[in-house]
């Protein structure tokens, strides 16, 4: 279900990610010392009160920086704000109004939206007298809260549900369907996932920029292609762990691996000009060992140079991703959209095999044809018989197979079974798992 949106703005450092924690009760929004480090808007589910609603955390706003990304934070921000349905504005009771308190004040007031003033930093309740100044903002009931002890955060929660009751956004939110197809848009650094999911979404959601590791967070994007939902999550790039220099870096890999962990595709982005990596290999295990169904995204494809240079890129993947080979390979650019049109029907393909259920009369057709043909594995005197099979799951598919021996299997004769059963039923796109019980 499409949940009320909560946009969490304000300019860096008033504990707006501390909030956010506080609120969803883990340490889910990267918290950091280090100003800018929340870039992106990151959606967190949350409830108050058997209220469910999605909280926005976004960059810290800083009106008049030169910083390089300060501007796209700043459109992030406000492009939250105007999808929200309530807006917490977040100040700094401690160190009082700024300038740029009173520009974010001004351009929320156009909003039409309800906006709710949050004085953080009181940390001794009943201690107040540094957040009436706030009222000069002019956006009306100033709540004092401790983001870091929870001070106040029930009351400011107790306005955010009326005001969402007010405005009608529980009541819209209840009618909406659910978030469709979960899309994990994963790859190493500055291989162009972000730029995959502007084009993909139509719209600048994610920070684009040639430096590596713009991405910290994992966000999500709802869309809708031809008649389907898909919830896209962009992510921070995945890198080794002993490359994991800065402390916000590795929060990111870990939220990466969240995305990972809840969705149903993954779509790998591979750097064309540089050819497979290392990277790219781990990051497609992390897929593969968690189960998501998996399309690869040749990016940057429109720039290789040569047949031979890309007959050798298509090579590598062929041979060094087999644990993989289920996945289908797409060339495209993002940056340009040529053949992104074709990531949606390998979505599509690959999740309609993830979900598939085939039938137990046409798995033991399956299984009598292997037993016809004679290939089957022994050790000793003791030779394998298998009986039986049956479907067990989905999302990945399971099949468990019932044999007189199932200790004796080995790791190259599970393969030819996979290889086999992929050739007979359509799987392409998603990994499968086989499971051998004993049957006398």
């Amino acid at each position: 279900m499409a949940l009320p949106l909560v946009a969490v703005v304000g300019r860096p450092n008033v504990g707006k990610s501390t909030l956010v924690n506080r609120i969803i009760g883990a340490e889910d929004a990267i918290v950091h010392e280090m100003r800018g480090v929340t870039r992106d808007r990151s959606y967190h589910e949350a409830d108050w009160n058997g209220v469910a609603f999605t909280l926005v955390d976004t960059g810290g706003i800083e009106m008049g920086s030169d910083d390089d990304f300060q501007a796209s934070i700043r459109s992030q921000a406000f492009t939250a704000t105007n999808e929200a349905d309530v807006i917490i504005l977040i100040v700094d009771a401690r160190a009082g109004i700024n300038a740029d308190d009173e520009e974010v004040a001004r351009i929320l007031r156009k909003s039409n939206k309800p906006v709710l003033v949050a004085a953080n930093k009181l940390d001794t309740p009943g201690r107040y007298d540094d957040m009436y100044e706030f009222y000069s903002l002019g956006l009306g009931e100033v709540y004092p809260i401790s983001a870091t002890h929870g001070h106040g955060t029930g009351d400011l929660l107790d306005e955010v549900v009326a005001q969402l009751h007010e405005t009608g956004a529980i009541e819209r939110a209840s009618a909406a369907e659910d978030t469709g197809i979960n899309v994990a848009i994963i790859g190493r650094p500055n291989a162009g996932k972000s730029s995959l999911t502007n084009k993909m979404t139509a719209n600048e959601r994610s920070i684009v920029s040639d430096v590596a590791g713009t991405t910290r967070d994992a966000i999500d994007t709802a869309v809708e292609h031809n008649g389907q939902r898909y919830t896209i999550v962009d992510t921070a790039g995945l890198r080794r762990k002993s490359q994991i220099d800065e402390d916000v870096e590795y929060y990111g890999f870990v939220r990466a691996m969240r995305a990972i962990d809840r969705a149903d595709v993954a779509v790998l982005v591979i750097d064309g000009t540089l050819g497979l990596t290392d990277q790219d290999q781990r990051v497609a295990r992390f897929a593969h060992d968690r189960g998501c169904a998996m399309v690869i995204a040749l990016n940057k494809w429109d720039i290789v140079e040569g047949p031979e240079a890309k007959a050798d890129v298509r090579e590598r993947i062929a041979d060094r991703m087999m644990y993989v080979g289920y996945a289908p390979v797409v060339a495209i650019s993002a940056l340009t959209g040529k053949n992104v049109h074709r990531i949606w029907d390998a979505i599509d393909h690959a999740y309609a095999n993830f979900t598939k259920t085939i039938s137990t009369n046409e798995l033991n057709a399956w299984l009598a044809d292997i037993r016809e043909a004679g290939h089957t594995i022994s050790k000793g005197k003791a030779h394998l018989r298998m009986k039986y099979v049956t479907q067990t799951g989905t999302c990945p598919p399971v099949f468990t197979l019932f044999a007189n021996r199932p200790d004796i299997v080995d790791d190259n004769y599970e393969r030819y079974l996979e290889n086999d059963i992929r050739k007979r039923f359509d799987l392409e796109g998603t990994p499968i798992r086989l499971k051998f019980k004993k049957k006398d």
